[in-house]
C-alpha cells in the first residue's frame, strides 16, 4: 500500500537550488572577472579580523586548556566574520560593474531587494529597448526607468504612471530614472534609492494591488521582451553575498 504522507520525487525536470557553499563559489566567481584584488582582499580581511579577536581575547583572564581553546575560535570567528562583510561588499559592487551599461541592468540591480517587495521587470517598452520595472513594496508602487535618451524613457515613465494612476488612484506611484545625469539614479545605488521613498501601504494591501495590476497588464497584452541577456538572475548571488 503506498503510503500517502511520503513526499512525491522531484521533477527532473526541474533544476536543483545550488547548495550554499555552491552559491559562494559561483558569487566569487562571478565577482573574481571585475575584481582581480578580491581574494587577497578576503584573505586580508580575514587575517585581520582573526588578529583582533586574539588581541581581545588575549588580555581577558584566563588560562589553561579551554581559554587556549576559546582563544582560537573566537579569533577564527571574528576572521570569518570580517571576511564575510568584505566579500560581500566587493562582490556587490564588481556585480554592479560588470551589469552597468547593460540592457536590463536596473532589472539586475532590483533583484537584491528583500523578498518583500515585488519586482516585475519591462512592463513597459518602446521600439528603443527603453524600458520601465515595476517595483511594488511598503512605498506603492515605484516605476523605474532606463534607456539610452532620458527623454524618452520620461515620457515613457509618464505612459505609465497614468496608466497606474486610473486603476490604483490611493496608491502612491514613485518614479526613478537609471542613469548619471542630474536627477537621475546610478545603479549602485538604485536599491537604496528605491527603499528610500516613505512607506505608503500596509503589507495586506499587497495582494489587492497585484490583483488590480494584473488588470493593466492584461489591457496592454503581452510585452515584447528585448533581445540579449537580461541580468535579472541575481537570486543565487544575493544569497550567496548574505551567506544564506
Amino acid at each position: 500500500m503506498r503510503n500517502p504522507f511520503k513526499s512525491a520525487p522531484a521533477d527532473p525536470a526541474v533544476p536543483a537550488e545550488p547548495k550554499r557553499w555552491q552559491q559562494f563559489v559561483q558569487t566569487y566567481q562571478m565577482a573574481k572577472r571585475t575584481d582581480r584584488a578580491l581574494g587577497l582582499w578576503i584573505l586580508g580581511s580575514f587575517l585581520v579580523g582573526s588578529l583582533v579577536g586574539f588581541g581581545i581575547f588575549w588580555f581577558m583572564p584566563g588560562s589553561g586548556v579551554f581559554w587556549w581553546i576559546m582563544l582560537v575560535i573566537t579569533s577564527v570567528m571574528l576572521g570569518i566574520l570580517a571576511a564575510l562583510i568584505v566579500f560581500g561588499r566587493r562582490a556587490q559592487r564588481a556585480m554592479y560593474a560588470q551589469m552597468e551599461g547593460t540592457l536590463g541592468a536596473a532589472a539586475g540591480a532590483l533583484q537584491m531587494l528583500r523578498k518583500s517587495w515585488k519586482v516585475q521587470p519591462a512592463v513597459g517598452l518602446n521600439k528603443n529597448q527603453d524600458m520601465v520595472h515595476r517595483v511594488i513594496g511598503r512605498p506603492g508602487i515605484v516605476l523605474v526607468g532606463e534607456g539610452s535618451s532620458s527623454s524618452r524613457v520620461r515620457a515613457l515613465l509618464a505612459n505609465e504612471r497614468k496608466r497606474h494612476e486610473r486603476v490604483l488612484a490611493d496608491v502612491p506611484v514613485h518614479e526613478v530614472i537609471v542613469g548619471s545625469g542630474e536627477g537621475e539614479v546610478p545603479i549602485p545605488k538604485l536599491v537604496k534609492a528605491v527603499q528610500g521613498f516613505p512607506r505608503a501601504i500596509e503589507p495586506k494591501q499587497m495582494t489587492e494591488i497585484l490583483s488590480k495590476l494584473k488588470a493593466i497588464d492584461a489591457v496592454r497584452g503581452a510585452v515584447p521582451m528585448p533581445k540579449g541577456p537580461m541580468p535579472t538572475s541575481m537570486k543565487g548571488a544575493r544569497r550567496g553575498m548574505r551567506g544564506r
